[in-house]
């Protein structure tokens, strides 16, 4: 990178005034030396010319001739584990422990989000759903990696080979505070109650600190609607996460793939807030590793027509996620031909994807290419003509880029690309919205979906019919007639038969 330099910072207010952004400079001078060193080096990390192109690509975004045609994925590049053989599904899940027995897989888990709308400002991955056990979400996906790893290691020719490193991608706001939750010290964010509850813990959740990895996703100017960069301070830009698109040049960037090259082909990417991801799934990972495909992506079935949820579909014979809005109303409705009872386009996208790291290698420069979406939003600024901070926006006055993780599926040709079908109720919760507070006579409202109350449920659920599948009783007293199933204790319902006849009257196991 370059050094602070005088001739440095005049070369680099070149390259900001040569793509019509020199505004930024404008009280640079009169910065003490160690804010403008600061300021420096932000700037030197914005590319102001390919901000411009990302900006003009998402204002005027390449037209498709025609009407585009919409069809299901041809069977070739589908699969569901709801009508799969058995056969094919223990195939896949032995060739997936396979693969992570001989140290091919890794995991990406995608954790930039705060849980602003859950009521917290810490990261998103240090909630606590309300469990029994009060295991944050980082904390359950880290015991599954433990549990496969283990599952894996108990087949393979060489157990120590059967270790997943875990990247985690944060944003700038989450990396310090995932950091410190990592490492067991306290955070501002969390209650007293919350740091106790994770001061009982191990430091990384009992994984190696060796094969944990915390990196930083990158991020884009805010930008007015005449197209000039905000400024948050007179020496700081304003900036905004670039989305989960942003992955892939992260993983260029800040040497996540130079760590993978050694040993691994395999990577699984998903969601901090799928309280359910089956992390390092093995069956997924064998299905997408036997197709030798580029991408492969999991979705779970709509529930209904009306469910807004994106899709995964072929528009115009390529791969592609088209959103609820896009799609009109007959469309939404129509039913499979070949399944007369079930939505002809009902594979919902859950961002939980699967990519051969060939793939990720070979993406060079492609990363700048991935088109950039336009939110409109009200953000903070200070006015370079007034020298004065505006804190109170009464209406949208810029705009903030972010890129989708999945707005690459078009580049792939039908055969690099597979679909993978999982149930709902075992594979996907995602926790977006608050619980309802307490009304004054004590009672809640309905928590709406996808809330801590939902997940909690849901993981609960399955910990039951896992019990019971394994020829158990459960009679605990649990509120929501449910059972709380460490993933130390099984990975996905497997290693239960010790429990068989008997009555489970723990809360958790």
């Amino acid at each position: 990178m370059p050094e602070f330099t005088p001739a440095e910072v005049q070369s680099l207010k070149a390259s900001y005034d040569e793509a019509g952004q020199g505004h930024v400079f404008t009280y640079f001078d009169s910065l003490a030396l160690p804010e403008q060193k600061a300021f420096f080096e932000q700037l030197q990390k914005i590319d102001p010319a390919r901000v411009n192109k990302l900006r003009e690509l998402a204002l005027n975004p390449p037209k498709e001739d025609g009407e585009a045609v919409l069809e299901p994925l041809p069977d070739s590049a589908n699969a569901s584990i709801l009508d799969s053989k058995p056969e094919d599904i223990q195939r896949w899940y032995d060739l997936g422990l396979e693969l992570i027995g001989k140290g091919e897989v890794a995991v990406v888990l995608l954790a930039g989000g705060q849980g602003t709308r859950l009521g917290s400002k810490a990261p998103k991955g240090c909630f606590d759903i309300q469990l029994p056990s009060h295991k944050s979400l980082f904390q359950i996906q880290a015991e599954r990696i433990i549990k496969v790893q283990k599952l894996a290691a108990e087949r393979a020719a060489d157990p120590a080979k059967a270790v997943i490193p875990w990247f985690i991608m944060t944003s700038g706001p989450t990396r310090g505070p995932t950091e410190k939750f990592f490492k067991k010290e306290r955070l501002d964010e969390l209650t007293d109650e919350e740091n106790d509850n994770r001061a009982k813990g191990e430091p990384y959740f009992g994984l190696d600190p060796a094969n944990v990895t915390i990196f930083e996703q990158g991020v884009l100017p805010c930008i007015t609607n005449d197209g000039k960069f905000m400024l948050a301070s007179k020496d700081k830009v304003a900036v905004a996460p670039d989305g989960n698109g942003g992955l892939y040049k992260a993983l260029q960037d800040e040497g996540v793939l130079d760590k993978m090259r050694a040993s691994i082909k395999h990577v699984h990417a998903y969601c901090v807030d799928n309280s359910l991801a089956k992390v390092a799934d093995p069956v997924f990972i064998g299905f997408a590793a036997e197709k030798k495909v580029k991408i492969a992506t999991e979705v779970v079935r709509k529930r209904d027509a009306q469910e807004s949820v994106g899709l995964i579909l072929q528009k115009n014979g390529r791969p592609d996620v088209v959103e609820y809005s896009e799609i009109d109303e007959a469309t939404r409705q129509a039913l499979d031909p070949k399944q007369p009872t079930i939505l002809k386009f009902r594979a919902a996208n859950i961002v939980n994807h699967y990519y051969s790291f060939a793939y990720l290698d070979s993406m060079g420069d492609a990363v700048n290419r991935l088109p950039p979406h336009i939110a409109r939003k009200k953000i903070p600024y200070f006015d370079v003509d007034t020298g004065a901070a505006v804190a109170d926006v009464k209406a949208p006055n810029g705009i903030k880029l972010e890129q989708f993780v999945f707005d690459n599926f078009k580049w792939l040709d039908l055969p690099e690309f597979a679909c993978f079908e999982v149930r709902r109720e075992e594979e996907f919760s995602p926790l977006k919205n608050a619980d309802p507070a307490r009304a004054a006579d004590g009672s809640f409202a309905k928590p709406p979906e996808d809330s801590p109350t939902t997940s909690r449920k849901h993981i609960k659920e399955q910990g039951r019919r896992w019990a019971e599948a394994a020829g158990a009783t459960v009679d605990n007293g649990d509120a929501d007639g449910g059972l709380e199933v460490s993933p130390l204790t099984s990975y996905g319902g497997e290693g239960l038969e010790s429990f068989k006849g008997q009555v489970i009257s723990q809360l958790t196991i």
